[in-house]
């Protein structure tokens, strides 16, 4: 062996890459003036995909873990390109890219906007929505290509924000078309993520990404309304106010007996003695007839008030009327059947000709002349 073969030897490259920060989606391999010996190494580990990249244009692909020898056998594509006869025997001019093919996990998405939604029970409502996904490299050439660029490292963070921007898109048009009401999206957070997963593939592919899962962690009301939401719910566990206000009057009482000193605790007592004497006063009583209360004077009942109806003219909101007027209006044409109205006590607009009140206006009225 001469001694060049020897000093030849010695300084073969090593090609390779250890991913030591755990957020390394591509990385460039390092040499000077980007001059790779002939007969280098390179080792290509699990979850990791070497592509040469020859005056801006990708070449080759090492797709499977293992040591190669950078010879013309090793890399065709490349000799094809240079148009080289003499089997490389001189330093290569390559780009070498190491693309992590492993699965990036713990992402965070969420939503920068409340999305707007009709509620079958709540009406028009605003929701909030966040969660996690997992996602990977799927083809390294596209990603190369579409994503990275010329970039010596690229990172996960780097396409972050274009990533979950394309989630939110997708998983407020899922929620929209998915109709489920508000009380019921907890209890299907697991099949919208496999939803929205399946719906989101194609526009990943063109970027040579996959997402592999996605979650959804919560979906939220704003504030103001899930402090209402909390009030009804009270009320409703509470079932009946007047017992309720019962026991919280004894709780109360109970805890000014506690401290008999203070002049709460005085009044209190004061209310507990009257109370007791009156029920003493009624056990004493109770084998006698009660005496008969002194007669009330019978006065006559309230007049009551005439229902006011509002109504939507072109658009526009006008009223009240009462039902004389609307008699008037009913047959000038003014008010018909299709015509939306509203009184206090209604839950929304409804048309006039299904108001119970109202639907007498349109009896002795002909129906309108169905089109020819």
């Amino acid at each position: 062996m001469g001694i060049w073969d020897k000093l030849f030897g010695e300084l073969v490259d090593i090609v390779e890459w250890v991913d030591e920060t755990r957020d390394t989606m591509v990385y460039r391999f390092r040499r000077y003036n980007n001059q790779i010996k002939y007969g280098a190494k390179l080792i290509v580990r699990e979850s990791q995909v070497a592509a040469f990249v020859n005056e801006g244009q990708l070449t080759d692909l090492f797709m499977f873990p293992g040591t190669y020898t950078l010879e013309t056998k090793n890399l065709p594509l490349l000799s094809t390109a240079q148009g080289w006869k003499h089997g490389f025997e001189s330093p290569f001019k390559a780009e070498v890219y190491f693309v992590s093919t492993r699965t990036f996990t713990d992402r965070k998405w969420g939503t920068k906007n409340a999305i707007m939604l009709r509620d079958p029970e709540f009406g028009p409502v605003r929701l909030r929505a966040f969660g996690s996904f997992a996602i990977r490299v799927s083809e390294p050439a596209t990603f190369l290509k579409q994503l990275v660029g010329t970039n010596s490292r690229f990172t996960i963070d780097q396409a972050g924000e274009q990533l979950r921007d394309m989630i939110v898109a997708r998983f407020g048009d899922v929620l929209g078309e998915s109709k489920i009401p508000i009380l019921d999206l907890a209890s299907n957070y697991d099949e919208l993520g496999k939803f929205i997963t399946s719906r989101i593939g194609s526009d990943f592919d063109m970027f040579g990404l996959k997402v592999v899962a996605l979650y959804v962690e919560n979906i939220s009301l704003p504030p103001e309304v899930e402090k209402a939401l909390d009030k009804r719910t009270s009320m409703g566990i509470v079932g009946d106010l007047k017992a309720y206000s019962q026991y919280q009057a004894a709780t109360a009482m109970e805890e000014a007996a506690k401290n008999p000193g203070g002049t709460a605790g005085a009044g209190i007592g004061m209310g507990m003695g009257m109370a007791i004497g009156q029920q003493i006063t009624q056990g004493a009583g109770a084998g006698q007839q009660p005496a008969a209360p002194p007669p009330v004077q019978a006065s006559p009942p309230p007049i009551p008030q005439a229902q006011q109806y509002y109504l939507a003219i072109q658009g526009q909101q006008a009223g009240p009327f009462d039902v004389p007027a609307l008699q008037a209006k009913a047959r000038s044409g003014e008010l018909t059947r299709e015509t939306l109205v509203w009184r206090q006590g209604m839950a929304q607009w409804l048309p006039a000709a299904q108001v119970t009140e109202l639907a007498s206006l349109f009896s002795a009225m002909p129906p309108p002349i169905p089109p020819q």
